[in-house]
């Protein structure tokens, strides 16, 4: 992967394919698309009508942002992949996606998810910590979502399991604007 600073045009949102979010987690993630699309950033995300990240992709293209979907084989052959973006990359596998996705993007603005988040996050913050990119990472902290995730990175750094430096690859913004002000100051 190449070393080089945030490219303003793109942020890559990673976030829940849950359709059963919240209606704070909800708000937030449309808010995110609008502002994102409002900032003249392209939005990459991971191309489905699933949950979350279709409201954000939506909210994006219905605000005249672009929408980039880096979509597996698979989920296209399970007719999951949205329709209507202005670019589809359609990739072999999650291995795959993962690594198109961060190196087209040029900030990770990640909202609140599970399982599919989690693994995205940690793989683009495990990059980040080694060198591989200096791309901003910003959790975007809907209703204090993050907060247990961010007790246990201290309980790592006080076990000595984690350094305390690696915490300071991550900015945490409480609010759509705060996320993207944080992406376009590098974190």
């Amino acid at each position: 992967m190449e070393h080089h600073r945030l490219h303003p045009a793109t942020v890559c949102v990673y976030c829940a394919s849950s359709a059963t979010v919240s209606p704070a987690i909800k708000e937030a993630g449309a808010r995110t698309g609008r502002l994102l699309a409002e900032a003249g950033l392209a939005l990459i995300y991971g191309g489905t009508t699933c949950g979350l990240m279709k409201i954000t992709a939506d909210a994006h293209q219905a605000a005249g942002g672009r929408v980039i979907g880096i979509v597996p084989e698979f989920m296209v052959e399970q007719g999951i992949a949205h329709p209507d973006l202005d670019e589809v990359v359609a990739v072999p596998d999650l291995r795959t996606r993962k690594a198109t996705m961060i190196e087209r993007a040029g900030a990770f603005l990640v909202l609140p998810g599970g399982l599919g988040t989690l693994d995205e996050l940690f793989d683009t913050l495990a990059l980040k910590q080694l060198g591989l990119h200096r791309k901003p990472i910003v959790l975007l902290d809907t209703d204090g979502y993050w907060q247990p995730l961010l007790a246990f990175l201290r309980h790592g750094v006080a076990q000595r399991t984690i350094r305390a430096e690696h915490l300071d690859l991550l900015a945490i913004a409480a609010t759509p604007e705060a996320a993207l002000a944080a992406c376009l100051t590098g974190g």
